[in-house]
């Protein structure tokens, strides 16, 4: 195994000192008084607000299991003021962060027997899944679980902290978001991606009504709110939009086509939502688009890094900003001229990518290792 990510371990370690897998105790954003809100606010605008933005992407997941408050905490501690929040219901109609509802790849749902029967298949998306899912267990029954590395093979030093932390409810993280925010004297905020909307409400467990209460109730639904809704597809964006004044971010992928298109039989795909038109459509309801990295830059027959593509300037033309997917230091997930070796778990040279990214013109990303994704944005700017 290589080890020339020791250095940055450390310093993670460092900067989470008092985490735990327990929920963090705290005053809710409702709570926060308007002068509070504002004075924070303004010293964020004081910051740069301009300068492209770094999205801890599911926290800081290169050094804690994804999508728990200790790295949600590691990623605002290192110096993110986002972190993206992937929201999936509960049977008893909570938000919970997972990437997926089918939970058998992230917890420890599989030692536990007293669920052993609720292992089952559905088609989710068109993908016949097999595990257990999370809408068909209680907020209190998820408490039980703990989490685990979702992928050991490129971060088997995650390993180490799986079983500590608990799944999260998008509530905790708010209130972690929250607290955080007044130690650090800065305004913190989620991006939190709808997953799933066609399937969940093929089901009768609707994600967006969910979440629009949430977000209301701590004091969200506005232009300005320190929250930014995501999804991979675009029927509930648009309906979100009449809904809520909170900003939104469409999602696209490289290949393929958003979900509620493909139920509905819309032949259009996210190639098309990426073309000017398909652009300007998108500005009609959201403020931001997150295409896959390859949308950008792609790779070239190779694999190496290409040249960029026209998206980044007909969105800014239709009036979008461009905040990209996914950034990760490991070998496998860089282009191949600048992978340090075939080892899954060694780092690369991720700071060459993301230059690359910026010189493109996009107004930040999405990124596993806030720290280094935030080396890359200071050399960027000069400082």
């Amino acid at each position: 195994m290589k080890r020339n990510r020791v250095g940055l371990l450390a310093l993670a370690g460092l900067a989470l000192l008092s985490v735990t897998g327990v929920a963090v105790g705290s005053a809710s954003a409702s709570e926060t008084s308007a002068s509070e809100t504002s004075a924070a606010d303004a010293a964020a605008r004081g910051r740069g607000h301009h300068d492209p933005v770094i999205i801890g992407h599911r926290g800081a997941p290169g050094y804690r299991p994804e999508h728990t408050l200790a790295s949600y905490e590691l990623a605002f501690r290192m110096g993110v003021d986002w972190v993206d929040v992937d929201l999936v219901p509960t049977k008893d109609g909570q938000l919970v962060a997972r990437h997926e509802p089918e939970i058998g790849g992230t917890t420890d749902v599989a030692k536990h027997p007293e669920f052993a029967n609720r292992k089952k298949t559905v088609v989710l998306d068109g993908v016949t899944t097999t595990g257990w899912f999370t809408q068909d267990f209680t907020l209190a029954e998820l408490k039980t679980l703990r989490a685990v590395e979702r992928i050991p093979q490129n971060r088997p030093h995650n390993t180490l902290y799986n079983g500590r932390y608990r799944i999260a409810s998008y509530q905790e993280v708010l209130d972690l978001t929250t607290r955080l925010g007044r130690e650090l004297h800065r305004t913190l905020g989620t991006y939190p991606e709808v997953k799933h909307s066609t399937f969940f409400q093929s089901i009768g467990n609707p994600t967006e009504p969910k979440l629009v209460a949430i977000l209301r109730r701590n004091g969200l639904d506005r232009p300005d709110a320190p929250a930014i809704i995501q999804s991979f597809e675009v029927s509930n964006l648009i309906a979100l939009h009449q809904q809520v004044r909170t900003p939104l971010l469409q999602l696209t992928s490289a290949t393929g086509a958003p979900a509620d298109f493909v139920a509905k039989g819309d032949k259009r795909t996210y190639a098309d939502l990426v073309t000017p038109q398909g652009l300007r459509d998108v500005a009609k309801y959201a403020k931001y688009l997150g295409p896959d990295k390859a949308q950008v830059i792609p790779r070239d027959k190779n694999d190496n890094l290409g040249t960029p593509t026209a998206l980044v300037a007909d969105a800014h033309k239709a009036g979008l900003k461009v905040q990209p997917y996914t950034f990760r230091n490991e070998n496998p997930f860089l282009p191949a001229n600048l992978r340090s070796s075939a080892e899954p778990d060694a780092y690369g040279d991720v700071f060459t990518e993301e230059a690359a990214f910026f010189a493109a013109g996009v107004d930040g990303f999405f990124a596993d290792q806030p720290d280094t994704a935030l080396e890359s944005l200071h050399a960027f700017l000069g400082r």
